[in-house]
């Protein structure tokens, strides 16, 4: 690890994951010009789901906000794939979160605080992002929540 971010993580304890392959036809994060998209990232750790089932269900918030941090951990691994260098980020401009959400549970915003709080913590002020967090019925394999972001690239 050279780099500002890669040194910040390693001082949280953090290492990033390998790029979680997708489940799917796309790609995990692709390059726009100044910016990166990364496909909705699911709390994918070694390869599997650690917990599956809706929030405010079979899962509690406090699971998911502890998911959603590995959702956004995960993303962060999908931008170094295709840039290299998590260096080369100017800012987090979006974050859109999903959370399974049992029928009564209304606490999407505070589950996708896992996710906005590791990306300020990694990121500094570069972390700070518009956010929407969407209750649905179902995720992919089950997952009970799930992360995508957007990126600008600083200009060369």
């Amino acid at each position: 690890m050279s780099g500002v971010v890669d040194a910040k993580l390693a001082e949280l304890g953090l290492t990033l994951p390998d790029v979680v392959p997708p489940l799917a036809a796309y790609q995990p994060a692709v390059v726009s010009g100044v910016y990166v998209y990364t496909a909705g990232q699911l709390p994918m750790v070694k390869g599997k789901l650690p917990v599956t089932g809706k929030v405010g269900g079979e899962v509690t918030a406090e699971e998911a906000k502890e998911l959603a941090r590995t959702c956004a951990l995960n993303a962060l691994a999908a931008v170094k794939s295709v840039i290299g260098d998590l260096d080369r980020i100017a800012r987090v401009v979006k974050v859109v979160g999903f959370v399974a959400s049992a029928s009564d549970f209304t606490g999407q915003p505070g589950v996708l605080n896992g996710a906005s709080e590791l990306l300020g913590e990694v990121l500094g002020d570069k972390g700070v992002h518009a956010r929407s967090a969407v209750g649905v019925t179902v995720l992919p394999l089950d997952a009970p929540v799930e992360v995508e972001i957007q990126v600008e690239l600083v200009q060369d």
